[in-house]
């Protein structure tokens, strides 16, 4: 594997803004603040900071330092260890590459959306006419704009998997323009890489920012403000919520993949990657709390105006089931006739009694409907800026701010499978321009499946399955074997020749202790969490309910997630099994007596 000549960052800023780029990403915006919303607000804080300081912080400082000592990728790294780890790198290649696969069709979704807010009405704001122009299409009747537009317009999804369909042009006009500037961005290497992550790594602060100003004045934002900073401290009693905390910190830092590995390898021998290493950590963390205070507060405005239109839907009915007169009944009164008038006329009050029962208004019920991933991102989102003031705009900013989000880290994801075959001089005598180009291309013709129609339910079991109990097998691995097969003492000395100084205490007792034995209660967990769960399910979209229904995937849906988890996990004992017989086969060669020449003789 070559390494010399190896080229390095500018300076250590563009690394940690590499860094930052990649681990900054969707989860941010979109998985984190669910979890919070999940687990009683402000009080899932405590347990997400002390797995970081637990699982994340050790297990992002140790690849950021494998990758600068070795200045190799992942697969060359981990050989370089020993022969028999080689498959911890291809394992990370082959998740990569399957993360890869579908990330991109989100940034997909964030062009279309991003092209269609530059309308005077946004079409995910109202519903279409139907083909009959008598009133509102049926489906979108029955669910509601946003949602139609997601899996109508967006997606034209099907009712289930086993249905199958053609390509939705749009979608995939939109892939091919998200890999085409993904490959501009990398075509270079570090060289273009670094001079991109200057934009994606800060332009997103400043979009959260001007996010955060309209969010705090918006009606009805203090709602969702107060629902977030007043913790429920039962939840710390959840076993649940410490098994959340610690995945969110696992994959919000994107260990595992060989992105760090990668990007580390690019940096100067000497570089300080511990400062690094805390200072990108404590930023992605304080991204994910400055993403939530936004998120909330947009929560708060939505479901205030989901209670006042509940309200006055009550209102309404209470004027005209008791003839009362229109200003008899306020919106802040509406909860005390409804108890006034079921004591003063109990009959009358029956005839309702069922509609009152189903269209019961409470904030904090709306406050507690958590939605995570592409329901929060793409639905609630979009219904919170179509009520917005000048809803383009925010629109625009949006969506554009998605878009950076998801490139920046779509950067990580292709340099982990870049950076480690391009170590191979096989691959390294291709140029940089043509080496990446088909990387993009065999990438974008996959992909494509996900943007038919039943594509998006492939694309949530990649969510789902390509890259957690992967990644939890592969972080295992890896922190056994710097701990226990290349030994804490060895590593220790690469970090002192680097820095200057060997790790305190703190570290070493993470990487040999505290953070396998988490890693280890996780993978058990969610072994278990597989068995028990019972047939694997997906929400499937019918059209005529207008609403996602939980169904259960077909035998070969079930088989194609086995695959998914089998493979990326086998290249570990499968390549080590390859070492052992080639090491077995060159003793075994070395051992065989030389021919004697008779000639000699």
């Amino acid at each position: 594997m070559e390494k010399d000549g190896r080229p390095n960052w500018d300076s250590p800023m563009q690394f940690v803004l590499a860094c930052v780029s990649y681990a900054v990403g969707l989860g941010n915006v979109w998985r984190f603040p669910y979890l919070c919303q999940l687990h009683g607000g402000g009080g899932f804080l405590i347990p997400y900071l002390i797995m970081l300081l637990l699982e994340g912080l050790p297990l992002f400082y140790m690849e950021l330092a494998i990758g600068q000592k070795m200045r190799l990728g992942s697969i060359g790294a981990w050989t370089s260890i020993s022969p028999y780890l080689g498959g911890l790198g291809l394992a990370s290649v082959v998740t990569s590459l399957y993360l890869c696969l579908y990330y991109n069709v989100i940034n997909a979704w964030s062009f279309w959306y991003l092209f269609h807010s530059f309308q005077s009405v946004l079409p995910w704001g109202v519903c279409p006419i139907n083909s009959n122009r008598t009133g509102p299409t049926e489906e979108c009747e029955v669910a509601t704009p946003t949602q139609y537009f997601f899996y109508r317009e967006t997606l034209n999804i099907s009712s289930s998997i086993e249905e199958h369909g053609g390509i939705h042009t749009g979608q995939a006009l939109c892939l091919v323009l998200a890999w085409a500037i993904t490959y501009l961005f990398i075509v270079r290497g570090v060289k273009s890489t670094g001079k991109v992550v200057y934009f994606t790594a800060t332009f997103p602060y400043l979009v959260l920012f001007i996010y955060l100003i309209r969010g705090v004045t918006l009606y009805g934002a203090i709602n969702g403000l107060k629902y977030m900073f007043t913790p429920k401290m039962a939840e710390l009693a959840n076993p649940r919520a410490w098994i959340n905390a610690a995945t969110q910190i696992f994959f919000s830092l994107g260990l595992g993949f060989g992105s760090l590995i990668a990007f580390a390898s690019y940096n100067q021998y000497n570089n300080n990657f511990q400062n690094q290493a805390i200072v990108v950590s404590l930023i992605n963390s304080g991204t994910s709390i400055f993403a939530s205070i936004v998120t909330f507060a947009i929560y708060g405005f939505k479901a205030t105006l989901n209670y006042e239109d509940c309200l006055d839907r009550m209102r309404i009915l209470l004027l005209n089931t008791f003839d009362l007169a229109e200003d008899a009944i306020s919106m802040d009164s509406v909860l005390e006739w409804i108890e006034k008038l079921n004591t003063t006329y109990p009959e009358q009050f029956a005839q309702i009694a069922d509609k009152v029962r189903e269209g019961e208004c409470n904030l904090e019920k709306e406050l507690d409907t958590a939605v995570e991933g592409t329901g929060l991102a793409f639905i609630v989102y979009s219904e919170a800026i179509k009520n917005m003031p000048l809803p383009q705009l925010w629109s625009v900013l949006y969506f554009f701010m998605l878009l950076l989000l998801g490139i920046g880290s779509m950067l990580g994801n292709i340099t982990a499978i870049i950076t480690p075959l391009r170590d191979f001089k096989i691959m390294s005598r291709m140029s940089n321009e043509l080496f990446s180009g088909l990387v993009c291309v065999f990438c974008l013709l996959l992909g494509l499946g996900f943007t038919t129609t039943s594509g998006n339910y492939w694309f949530t079991i990649f969510n789902d399955y390509a890259a957690t109990f992967s990644l939890l097998f592969i972080v295992l691995i890896e922190v056994i074997a710097v701990s226990y097969i290349y030994g804490i003492k060895r590593f220790e000395k690469d970090i002192e020749d680097m820095l200057g100084h060997r790790p305190n205490w703190y570290w070493k007792i993470m990487w040999a202790v505290t953070s396998p034995l988490l890693l280890i209660g996780l993978f058990i967990f969610y072994i278990i969490s597989y068995i028990q769960g019972g047939t694997p399910t997906y929400q499937a979209w019918n059209k005529e309910l207008g609403e996602s229904v939980v169904t259960e995937y077909p035998v070969f849906g079930q088989v194609f997630i086995v695959l998914l988890l089998v493979s990326s996990v086998s290249c570990v004992p499968l390549t080590a099994l390859y070492a052992f017989c080639r090491k077995r086969k060159e003793r075994a060669y070395e051992k065989r007596p030389s021919p004697v020449s008779t000639v000699s003789v």
